[in-house]
């Protein structure tokens, strides 16, 4: 008797897991935006949203392992002189603000964001985008690239790497002209050059079957 009760709270149990792994997830919790991070860590597991913006926090590297379903964070505005190493842990991140910081490289860990789809880094001044490339083409899900009003006049030749990008925006920058190193970029569908100093817009023919849209 004792064996047929265990054997049925475990079907019952099994079937409880099974019916609440069913269950959608409420939309209300996926889109709210936690602007505090002692506020998120309160229920960590149930964050999918972190907004924190123009606050210039010190983060210790060991909080990210805590948010399994982050899936947006923003850091825009923090002046960040260094990326948090732990920000690796962020394994369903998939877009990611970076926006006006001074840091210069990524750490090595960023590379395991395997989910990762779109990245802001506009108004970073110290960035060095030849030097990180390596470590953004380790991303095999980055589609679109925020690279706005970074000082750029041109682009580096290993760009080359992000083979799965598709968009691409390089607005408020100091190209004048269109990149060449973009041909190199086979899967681009989308590029925003408008507000550069633009000598020869029209410098690609569409007819030569050159691909992406580009937004002058």
């Amino acid at each position: 008797m004792i064996k047929k009760s265990g054997v049925l709270f475990l079907l019952i149990t099994l079937l409880f897991q099974s019916v609440k792994a069913q269950i959608p997830m409420d939309s209300t919790m996926l889109n709210k935006e936690f602007n505090s991070l002692d506020e998120a860590l309160k229920d960590p597991d149930n964050v999918f949203r972190l907004n924190l913006s123009n606050q210039k926090i010190q983060l210790a590297d060991s909080v990210w392992s805590k948010f399994p379903n982050l899936q947006y964070l923003s850091f825009k505005n923090d002046r960040f002189k260094k990326i948090p190493e732990g920000i690796g842990n962020l394994k369903n991140l998939k877009v990611l603000d970076l926006s006006g910081n001074d840091f210069k490289v990524l750490p090595i860990t960023f590379s395991e964001l395997s989910n990762l789809e779109e990245l802001y880094l506009n108004d970073d001044k110290y960035f060095q985008l030849d030097k990180n490339i390596p470590i953004l083409s380790k991303l095999p899900n980055l589609k679109s690239l925020h690279i706005e009003n970074d000082g750029l006049k041109k682009l580096p030749k290993n760009i080359s790497q992000l083979n799965n990008l598709e968009s691409l925006y390089l607005n408020n920058n100091r190209f004048k002209q269109v990149p060449l190193e973009i041909q190199g970029l086979k899967n681009l569908k989308y590029l925003d050059l408008h507000d550069n100093m633009l000598r020869f817009p029209n410098q690609f023919n569409p007819n030569q079957g050159f691909g992406p849209k580009i937004r002058f």
